[in-house]
């Protein structure tokens, strides 16, 4: 399977809480639903194309729990919650050992053999939402096939980034991008190993 990441972030980078003001307080964080307002219809077409097309999902534990709360308890009601609680469901943690979701199996040992048998699985994409640090952990380990990027017209000016400062560095090569009317921008990156750097002097 094709291994893609989906991550809200803000113009300056944080992905921390894009959904509502409780959603994740962690740290202080004030600034909670920060992608609200943003996400017009297009956006949801595309998020409801991009849901379906999903064969399996890969989650790190808090953003787990987080759509178990509140898109596992919603049947098929959205396209988004069908594929969710229609297909299978992996996630990375060696803290939850009785999952209440359907369909949910927890990978608790040796993580970079099973998401290697996991991408070796037929079938056509294992999808990471959010996720942050299992998404670095990914990416760090070579696992990360294509990540799409959805930026919203914010600036937060606090809050978990995507990419943590200082951090490992990583070249992408750009393979599609899309504005829609809301602001919201799509970028779906391919990584491309480490960056080239200008020569001294």
């Amino acid at each position: 399977m094709k291994l893609t990441t989906t991550t809200q972030v803000s113009v300056d980078g944080v992905m921390q809480g894009p959904g509502g003001s409780g959603e994740d307080r962690r740290g202080g964080f004030e600034r909670g639903g920060w992608a609200m307002g943003h996400f017009d219809s297009k956006v949801l077409g595309f998020l409801n194309e991009h849901f379906h097309r999903a064969d399996a999902f890969l989650f790190g534990r808090r953003t787990y729990e987080l759509f178990a709360g509140y898109w596992g308890v919603r049947g098929d009601s959205t396209p988004i919650a069908a594929a969710l609680n229609s297909r299978p469901k992996y996630v990375a943690t060696t803290g939850l050992s009785e999952p209440q979701w359907a369909d949910t199996t927890v990978l608790a040992g040796d993580l970079r053999a099973q998401v290697q048998l996991l991408k070796d699985a037929p079938g056509g994409e294992l999808q990471v939402h959010g996720s942050g640090k299992l998404i670095r952990w990914l990416l760090d380990n070579g696992f990360v096939d294509e990540m799409n990027l959805l930026t919203v017209p914010v600036v937060v000016g606090q809050g978990t980034r995507l990419f943590a400062d200082p951090g490992p560095d990583l070249a992408l090569d750009l393979i599609d991008s899309r504005a829609f009317p809301g602001g919201t921008m799509l970028r779906v990156y391919r990584p491309a190993g480490r960056p080239r750097y200008a020569a001294a002097g």
